[in-house]
C-alpha cells in the first residue's frame, strides 16, 4: 500500500452506502482542504472502486479553486498553482492525475479564503485580513481589486470578515461577509444575524440578516450559500432579497462545489471557543438530535435531499474548501515533504 494513501492513522473516513458508486457515475473525484491540520486531501477511486484518499500537507491550507487543468491553493503565507503534469491517458499507479505545486507566490498571511479564475485566467481571491477582493502580485503581497462602501480604508485589522466569493460570467459577482463593521475584527459582535451579502459590480448590499455566511456561488441562474451559523443551505431570491433554505446539514458549513444536480457541502465540527458559541446551529441541532459532523454531504438540488455523504473522524475536524473534480477517477498530487518532487520530471511538448 502507497504510503501516502491514508493520512495519520488516527483519521477514520466513511462513507454512505451509494457514494462510491456516485463517484463512479458522475466521474468525479473531490478535493478538500483542512487548515487545522494543513492537509490538502484528494478523495477518488482506486481501481477496484474502493475509496482513495491521498493527502499532502501544507500549513494552514484553505481556498481552493479549479483551473483547466489544475488548481490553485492558499496557505499560511503563500498562494500556490497546482499543474497536472499527466497527458490525457496517462496512469501511473492507477492515478490518472498529478498536480505539481509549479508556481509559489509569497503573500504574507493574509487569511485568504475563497478564491476563484476569471474569464482572463486570472486569480482573484478574498484578502480577509483587508476585507477586499485582490489579485495576485508580481512584486508585492498583493494587488486589491475591490472592497466593500462600508469598509473606509484598507487595513490588515479584519474588520468585517469578508470570507465567501462568487462569480458569475467569469467575472467577481456577490462577495459574503460576516458583517458591516468598519473596525479591526468588529464582525465578532455581529455573528448571529449581521451577515450580508453584496453585489460586487454595484457595491448594493442585496441580502442580510444572515449568520455567518460562507461559500456563495453563482450555478444554474440561483446565487447558492451557506448560512452556516444556522446550518441552512439554500440561495438568495435576488428580487425579494430573502434568503431561502433548501435544507438543513448537521455541521458548520464551509465549502461548495457542483456537480449537475447535485451541491457537495463541507461539513465542520464547530470549535469550542467564542466565534462559534451562541449560534443557531446549535439549537437546530438540538431539535434534530444531532451531533455536528465533519466530511462532505452530496444534496440533490432538486429535492433537498442529502442523498450521499462522507464523514471525516478522529484528526479531522474542520474543513475549508471542497472542489468538485469532473472527469476525474484518482488524482494525487507532489508536496514539499519527501523526494519526490525531486524526481517528477516533465517535458512541455
Amino acid at each position: 500500500m502507497d504510503n501516502h494513501e491514508t493520512a495519520a492513522p488516527t483519521l477514520e473516513i466513511t462513507t454512505s452506502r451509494q457514494m462510491l458508486s456516485w463517484l463512479a457515475e458522475q466521474r468525479l473525484a473531490i478535493a478538500l482542504t483542512t487548515y487545522q491540520i494543513g492537509k490538502l486531501y484528494f478523495i477518488g477511486l482506486k481501481p477496484d472502486n474502493g475509496l482513495s484518499v491521498f493527502e499532502r500537507s501544507f500549513n494552514r491550507c484553505m481556498g481552493l479553486c479549479s483551473t483547466p487543468n489544475g488548481l490553485y491553493m492558499s496557505s499560511l503565507y503563500q498562494v500556490w498553482r497546482f499543474e497536472n503534469v499527466f497527458e490525457a491517458g496517462q496512469q501511473q499507479d492507477g492515478y490518472d492525475r498529478l498536480y505539481v505545486p509549479q508556481v509559489g507566490y509569497t503573500t504574507g498571511d493574509l487569511d485568504i479564503h475563497d478564491m476563484a479564475v476569471d474569464h482572463d485566467g486570472r486569480l482573484v481571491f478574498v484578502n480577509t485580513l483587508f476585507g477586499c477582493l485582490a489579485t495576485l502580485s508580481e512584486t508585492h503581497s498583493f494587488k486589491p481589486l475591490w472592497r466593500p462602501a462600508f469598509i473606509s480604508k484598507l487595513a490588515a485589522e479584519d474588520r468585517c470578515h469578508l470570507n465567501g466569493l462568487a462569480m458569475k460570467d467569469g467575472q467577481p459577482a456577490y462577495v459574503t461577509a460576516v458583517s458591516q463593521s468598519d473596525v479591526a475584527d468588529g464582525w465578532r459582535e455581529h455573528r448571529t444575524s449581521g451577515g450580508i451579502v453584496i453585489d460586487v459590480k454595484s457595491n448594493e448590499i442585496v441580502c442580510t440578516g444572515l449568520s455567518m455566511p460562507h461559500s456563495p456561488r453563482w450555478y444554474n441562474g440561483r446565487l447558492w450559500l451557506l448560512n452556516s451559523g444556522t446550518g441552512d443551505f439554500g440561495y438568495v431570491d435576488l428580487e425579494t432579497g430573502r434568503f431561502e433554505p433548501l435544507c438543513f446539514c448537521p455541521g458548520y458549513m464551509r465549502g461548495l462545489s457542483f456537480h449537475g444536480d447535485f451541491a457537495l457541502v463541507g461539513l465542520s465540527k464547530p470549535r469550542q471557543n467564542k466565534t462559534f458559541s451562541g449560534l443557531a446551529l446549535d439549537v437546530n441541532l438540538k431539535s434534530r438530535n444531532a451531533e455536528a459532523r465533519c466530511g462532505v454531504q452530496v444534496i440533490d438540488l432538486r429535492t433537498g435531499d442529502a442523498v450521499h455523504w462522507l464523514r471525516m473522524e478522529g484528526v479531522v475536524e474542520e474543513l475549508y474548501d471542497v472542489v468538485a473534480l469532473p472527469h476525474v477517477r484518482r488524482p494525487m498530487a507532489l508536496g514539499f515533504k519527501t523526494d519526490e518532487i525531486r524526481r517528477v520530471l516533465s517535458i512541455e511538448t
